[in-house]
């Protein structure tokens, strides 16, 4: 009896469950994933919920770098020799579903599977191509359009049709030290796009797509 083919490897349904060298994992809000300076020996993969990432200065002084969210990645620079240690702190800002995987393990179907490298390179491309944005946006815009932008990103404004988001709550002080102010500008801004109809508050931050008229305006 002839053996039926094999089902093409498909990524996608590799990181929406555990197995060998992988586990799903679950951190209630506020619980560190990873902290800076542990040990580099895992990739995550988040399936729900969001993720800031942090960094401490040697003066005790603590940056906002990122906010990630579903179907994004962390903790990816496990994968290269020079980093053997977290060069940032992952903590949980809402109840997250997170799929860890070992480094030996991603490095393994990293080489084997062309599909999932596809999507890890496009994924790393996209993300390079939004750090060089960010730091734009830090050098030239005001802080309000930063902070507008900052907003967008978080609400994934463009991508799956979506027009409207509610965000989980994301404290002042933190959207502050993403874009580089203090946190009394942030609420003169945050009121301020309230008052216009752009964002509004609705069990959590409501992002409307008419926010991007600042991002826009000149």
């Amino acid at each position: 009896m002839a053996r039926g083919k094999a089902r093409p490897f498909d990524p996608r349904a590799y990181l929406a469950q555990s197995g060998l060298g992988r586990a799903m994992v679950q951190y209630r809000k506020n619980r560190t994933i990873f902290a800076q300076g542990q040990p580099a020996d895992a990739v995550f993969y988040i399936q729900k919920g969001r993720v800031k990432l942090s960094v401490l200065s040697k003066q005790g002084k603590e940056a906002t770098i990122a906010l990630l969210g579903q179907d994004e990645f962390m903790g990816e620079g496990c994968i290269t020799s020079d980093q053997p240690k977290r060069m940032a702190s992952a903590t949980a800002i809402t109840d997250c579903s997170v799929l860890r995987i070992e480094r030996k393990t991603m490095l393994s179907v990293l080489h084997r599977e062309h599909a999932f490298s596809d999507l890890f390179v496009a994924y790393l491309v996209t993300r390079n191509s939004q750090i060089q944005e960010d730091l734009v946006d830090q050098l030239f815009n005001s802080a309000e359009k930063r902070l507008a932008r900052t907003l967008l990103l978080l609400a994934r404004f463009g991508k799956d049709g979506r027009s409207e988001v509610v965000l989980p709550k994301i404290s002042q002080e933190t959207l502050a030290e993403m874009i580089g102010t203090t946190r009394a500008r942030v609420n003169f801004f945050m009121n301020r796009f309230r008052r216009l109809g752009f964002i509004q508050y609705n069990g959590g931050l409501e992002i409307h797509s008419s926010l991007l008229d600042i991002v826009l305006h000149d």
